[in-house]
């Protein structure tokens, strides 16, 4: 009896305690529902049964939880208990949703910098602008990579948007700051505008992290042949040029002015005047690009971006205008506004095209500025810019290069801008390139000092400056741009264009091997060491066997 008594006395006991777990936690085992953490933070908080952190998990993971929920009774703080990757832990219920689409907290947040709003998440095209310190609303996201959502879905203007949350942050008061690393931006803010690009001070510095592809790898120097759209039919003569030199990669032009490389669809789509005077075909001209893959060289290719004939005839409106309201005519050629979107949406779509079709390595954006010495016409009103978001030359430029940097990267390519030589110096031009801003944001920054385009005595050289082209570069390189790339935090490779054709100026001088090679000698004593690229026009060839000792083999 008294053995029966004591077996019924710890079956209550374990009753009692029975009861007392299932009030302070669940062990309804079988009634397990699918659910995610969801947080304003990337990552969500995991506790053991004594309410201990013990552990992180990325909101957005997938996780089972019990039906019962729990209460800490001190302080009076609500769980659910829940399993993830077979284990089981506490996660506060206000973490816990059982939508998706719901798991991003972020209700509305600022813009650190003016940036691109999309139409949707699938590809360039642009729905508008927001600016520095403006508020969005936050809607949704695109996906999560271990709890960061690259983009958001916002509200903008009444209708859904996508934005890059790189962009954005918690406050006003951190979106209105710049970033300011040992005071290298107030060196920035003191360059106002005297030459009708705008303020210095206006444009973003904040670090850029630069592009990385381990299936892409951009050597360390690049060392380049120009390659015109209607030579590469002749490309096994320039490989052969190449193979016998340190020649390692080639540009290729996929758009010039008035000369289109190949019949591209992306042309035919946006501008049917330049996909009509394609030179090539498409087959023939991925032909030409594989070729030169096959070979073992680095492709670049170069679009001229708001400098197209082409495009203005097919849509007038996005031109740069005259008083009348016709497309103004500069130097020969009609430029569409770099101002437009739609013109944006058109060279960035081009290039990710090219590199997903054809297989460039990277995407050169030349003539990506203003007229040049058009400052003038503008403030007399002879010329309408057709400034829909009231931006400055240089926000445009820089706002365009974020844009496409940021989509051509999501193909895995890198991206780099040409530059005039003079936007070296310090301030901002009056067609909008202005050094930092570029370089900061760009993989490369790719300026084009040729000896013939400078004033005969610049920089303190006793002697025509195109005679000196060791001088000159030297001097350009290491006075001005080396400067330059101190002032900011995240510097692109510098590579830059040489001249690689007779001077067009008295007096005339033939750039022979010699000439090339003070220009590579002088950039690489500069310190300019991420390699050249030769401009020749014509991309003769009978220049480049005439100039071939200068790339002898290392």
């Amino acid at each position: 009896m008294k053995k029966i008594f004591i077996i019924l006395l710890i079956g209550a006991i374990v009753g009692v305690g029975f009861l007392f777990l299932t009030k302070k936690e669940t062990i309804l085992l079988d009634n397990l529902k699918d659910a995610y953490l969801g947080s304003i933070e990337v990552t969500v908080k995991a506790y053991d049964e004594n309410y201990k952190e013990v552990k992180d998990f990325y909101r957005g993971s997938k996780i089972e939880i019990y039906e019962q929920k729990i209460i800490d009774e001190i302080t009076n703080q609500e769980y659910r208990k829940a399993k993830i990757n077979g284990k089981i832990f506490l996660f506060k219920s206000e973490n816990v949703v059982d939508d998706y689409s719901k798991v991003v907290y972020e209700d509305e947040l600022f813009v650190r910098t003016s940036t691109t709003v999309y139409k949707d998440n699938k590809n360039s095209e642009i729905l508008g602008l927001v600016k520095k310190g403006d508020s969005v609303k936050i809607i949704g996201f695109d996906t999560l990579e271990n709890g960061f959502a690259p983009k958001y879905k916002i509200m903008y203007n009444g209708s859904e948007g996508f934005l890059y949350s790189k962009y954005l942050v918690r406050t006003k008061e951190e979106a209105m700051k710049n970033y300011d690393e040992d005071n290298r931006y107030q060196i920035h803010l003191k360059r106002a505008n005297t030459q009708g690009g705008g303020d210095a001070g206006t444009l973003d510095f904040y670090p850029y992290e630069k592009a990385k592809y381990e299936e892409n790898k951009m050597p360390e120097k690049v060392r380049s042949l120009y390659l015109n759209a209607g030579v590469i039919k002749d490309v096994d003569k320039y490989i052969e040029i190449a193979k016998n030199t340190n020649i390692n990669a080639f540009v290729v032009d996929i758009k010039d002015n008035t000369a289109p490389a190949y019949k591209s669809k992306i042309m035919e789509k946006y501008s049917k005047t330049n996909f009509n005077h394609a030179i090539n075909s498409f087959d023939d001209y991925k032909n030409v690009i594989q070729k030169l893959k096959e070979n073992g060289f680095y492709v670049i290719g170069r679009i001229t971006v708001f400098k197209d004939s082409y495009y203005v005839t097919d849509h007038p409106e996005s031109a740069i205008a005259d008083t009348d309201g016709n497309p103004y005519k500069h130097n020969g050629s009609y430029w569409p506004s770099a101002y437009n979107r739609n013109v944006w949406e058109f060279n960035v779509e081009l290039a990710k095209e090219a590199v997903i079709e054809m297989g460039f390595n990277e995407i050169q954006f030349d003539y990506v500025r203003f007229p040049d010495r058009t400052y003038a016409l503008e403030k007399e009103g002879k010329m309408n810019l057709k400034n829909t978001y009231n931006e400055t030359k240089a926000q445009a430029i820089q706002t365009f290069l974020m844009y496409a940097c940021d989509q051509i990267h999501e193909v895995g390519a890198y991206v780099s801008a040409d530059v005039f030589g003079e936007s070296a110096h310090n301030y901002v031009t009056g067609y909008g390139q202005y050094w930092g801003a570029i370089s900061n944001v760009v993989d490369v920054i790719s300026a084009m000092p040729y000896p013939d385009h400078f004033g005969a005595y610049e920089y303190g050289i006793n002697e025509i400056v195109w005679t000196v082209p060791y001088k000159l570069l030297y001097a350009w390189g290491n006075g001005y741009a080396n400067v330059r790339q101190q002032e900011i935090p995240t510097p692109a490779v510098v590579r830059t264009w040489i001249q690689a054709y007779n001077t067009v100026r008295e007096p005339y001088i033939v750039y022979d091997s010699t000439k090339i090679k003070e220009q590579i000698n002088a950039l690489e004593d500069a310190g300019l060491s991420g390699g050249f690229m030769t401009w020749n026009a014509a991309s003769s060839l009978s220049k480049y066997r005439e100039i071939a000792p200068a790339f002898e083999k290392e």
